[in-house]
């Protein structure tokens, strides 16, 4: 570890792989995990939280939520300190963001608002409700997080070491592989269906919208190359990292990516805000298409995902309200497999800049030509995970017997709570 800590990739890395590994532990009959807190859909708060586990009945909603709370803590703060950050201020500021994150999501799990069917309404008794499936509390969250950074600067301030949106949503994603692993190993038609628009937004972001963003760049608004490049990455492919990388391929003056990928991040926010309902009202009845929209158009990794969190909660309550029941967490998925199959081609997209850039538009000494080891400087290790827990829950999955596939259900089941936790502390 150099002087400047690990870097927040890496560190996603390392968490989510620690979180899988214990959850494989149900495998052996060791419930390691089944004490982490669960929310269900309540109308009295005393009955809204539950460990995850039925063998941890004993240490109730309210210890499972503290325990949660303070396993989060210890670990975070661990990472906190590999990342070279200051750890009281870190700490003082992850029970802010849990505390106002978890709170969110227990609002947001409230029967008049997370109801979908009136089978439900009758079950809690309640003649109306919002409809906005549990998940209502990513979009609770995020007004939260919005009141926070606008009218309270120096709450937002005295938090701001411990609001890491990028190395929330990054653990989510490593965790993410091993719930669409056992998902992928029994709906294996769905899953195909999945990977096929992830490999489409391959061709979509770097052969069609990055040459059309890079040719009204130059033609219509008269940039340089120096500002088209950068701009066309982080509009067409993945937004702050692309355009970070593609300014570092082109050995572009500092302050052009930075002015890229600060745009990106308004734009992104917007996104946030209004694309996800554009999805429900207009794609309710194709989600998978939603779910790719929002994993190619919002161009963030965090805000890309949140968005995907946010379609699926509004589109399944949509449908659910009509009598149709879609799988949950696969429009989540789809977004996260889009985005992530475009950051896996960053680092070659960047190789491919430098190498034409340094060879034919800005022909540079021999020694300075682009070099094999920038596509793996710049690729995003993240993705590494993400696919190590997708293959490894696959082959465990894939043919296994009924006791075998139920035990590894409950597994990711265990570290996909973990992983919704991590989304609601990005928003």
């Amino acid at each position: 570890m150099d002087s400047k800590g690990v870097s927040e990739d890496w560190l996603s890395v390392w968490i989510g792989l620690l979180i899988f590994v214990l959850a494989l532990g149900a495998l052996g009959g060791a419930d390691v995990l089944g004490w982490v807190v669960t929310t269900g859909v309540w109308t009295d708060l005393s009955k809204a939280l539950n460990p995850v586990s039925k063998a941890y009945s004993a240490l109730g909603g309210v210890g499972a939520l503290i325990a949660t709370y303070v396993a989060l803590l210890v670990a975070m703060t661990a990472g906190a300190a590999a990342l070279k950050a200051d750890l009281k201020r870190f700490a003082l500021g992850f029970t802010a963001v849990f505390w106002i994150a978890y709170l969110s999501w227990i609002a947001g799990s409230y029967a008049n608002f997370a109801v979908t069917t009136p089978a439900d309404m009758q079950r809690f008794g309640i003649n109306w409700s919002l409809k906005l499936t549990n998940e209502g509390g990513f979009i609770l969250a995020l007004v939260a997080g919005l009141v926070i950074g606008n009218f309270f600067p120096g709450f937002a301030a005295w938090m701001k070491e411990a609001v890491r949106p990028e190395l929330y949503i990054k653990t989510a994603i490593v965790l993410l592989g091993g719930f669409l692993g056992i998902t992928a190993a029994t709906q294996p038609v769905l899953a195909k269906s999945v990977l096929f628009r992830g490999l489409a937004a391959i061709i979509e972001a770097y052969l069609i919208y990055w040459a059309v963003v890079y040719f009204v760049a130059r033609k219509w608004f008269g940039f340089s190359r120096e500002w088209s490049a950068p701009l066309a990455s982080g509009i067409s492919i993945c937004g702050v990292s692309a355009a970070i990388a593609t300014g570092g391929a082109i050995r572009a003056r500092p302050i052009v990516p930075i002015m890229v990928a600060s745009l990106v991040v308004i734009f992104a926010v917007v996104e946030l805000l209004i694309l996800p309902f554009a999805a429900n009202a207009f794609l309710s009845h194709e989600p998978m298409v939603a779910g790719a929209w929002m994993g190619l158009a919002v161009k963030t990794d965090g805000a890309a995902v949140a968005s995907g969190a946010i379609a699926e909660s509004l589109i399944l309550a949509t449908n659910a309200a009509e009598g149709v029941n879609y799988v949950k967490g696969w429009i989540l998925g789809t977004t996260a497999t889009v985005k992530i199959f475009i950051d896996i081609f960053i680092g070659i997209w960047a190789f491919i800049l430098a190498y034409i850039w340094t060879n034919h538009i800005e022909v540079r000494a021999a020694g300075d030509k682009a070099k094999i080891g920038e596509i793996w400087e710049r690729f995003p290790k993240f993705i590494l995970g993400y696919v190590l827990t997708f293959l490894v829950v696959l082959v465990l999955a894939y043919g296994a017997q009924p006791q075998t596939a139920a035990k590894i259900r409950a597994a990711m089941g265990e570290a996909n709570t973990f992983r919704v936790i991590f989304f609601i502390m990005t928003f």
